[in-house]
């Protein structure tokens, strides 16, 4: 991935993740319901062959026709760090640590796992992108000085991770999150299907749902404060973005999961 001399992604990296999201090449659907699509990246015959001890990196991609929610209110749900709090399922524990740029942060991000896996954690370097048509929300992993590994975590890798939104009408967008991910382990198959059968399509349901109930909470909660949107309302620390470095999967330890069975857990949004 192309980032210049400088950590912080440029307009490549923005270019290459919007390519991939419009992309059908590749790419195997595995669900296809009330307007909401699932893939799972096919990976070339070559790398499966020649690399068979090289990291287990899946890439998924979901998109959604969202007819009640604008695409700015859908790109708020997903900044606001305050709501999060409310609509997702899976995470355990997020926060912002430090500013790097007006459209950068460094941020901490831990979730449970389908049962009996180990959850996971990631620290992420975060950037955006607003154009008149379009946002664009990436992030991939760093390593951060004060937030090493933790012992009661398996730390995941955000190879290319994040969300393009396109409005179709004021109050419509078409909605795609895409992810190249590590999740450091070697995961039985039961754990591949599901995240694509079952858990992408719930965790697109509640971002939807989130996206329907956002207005109505952000009136009640600091309606003005959008420092996503407005830099000068952001009260994190800044931090030199050189401080951080670029996460490879080779220094993180793998854990083999690969015999584990479903647990059948039931997780619903809030």
């Amino acid at each position: 991935m192309s980032r210049g001399s400088s950590i912080l992604p440029d307009e490549a990296v923005f270019s290459d993740f919007r390519r991939q999201c419009l992309s059908m090449d590749n790419w195997s659907n595995k669900y296809d319901k009330h307007g909401m699509q699932v893939w799972v990246e096919i990976p070339p015959v070559a790398t499966t062959q020649v690399n068979k001890n090289s990291p287990k990196v899946h890439k998924i991609k979901c998109k959604m026709t969202i007819k009640d929610v604008s695409a700015s209110t859908m790109y708020d749900v997903l900044h606001d760090g305050q709501y999060r709090k409310k609509w997702d399922p899976s995470m355990l524990e997020s926060f912002d640590i430090a500013r790097l740029s007006t459209n950068a942060d460094v941020g901490y991000y831990s979730w449970h796992c389908p049962s009996p896996l180990k959850s996971r954690d990631v620290v992420t370097l975060r950037s955006w992108q607003v154009t008149d048509d379009e946002y664009l929300i990436i992030n991939y992993s760093v390593k951060h000085p004060k937030h090493p590994p933790r012992n009661d975590f398996v730390r995941a890798i955000s190879i290319l991770t994040g969300y393009f939104i396109k409005p179709i009408g004021p109050n419509s967008c078409s909605f795609t999150y895409l992810s190249q991910a590590d999740p450091k382990g070697s995961l039985p198959k039961w754990v591949v299907n599901k995240a694509s059968q079952v858990l992408a399509p719930k965790a697109m349901k509640c971002v939807h749902k989130a996206g329907q109930s956002y207005p109505a909470w952000k009136l009640q909660n600091s309606p003005d404060q959008k420092p996503w949107l407005f830099p000068e309302q952001n009260t994190l620390p800044v931090m030199d973005p050189a401080e951080l470095s670029i996460q490879r999967t080779d220094s993180l330890e793998n854990v083999d999961e690969s015999s584990m069975v479903d647990a059948q857990e039931n997780e619903d949004c809030g």
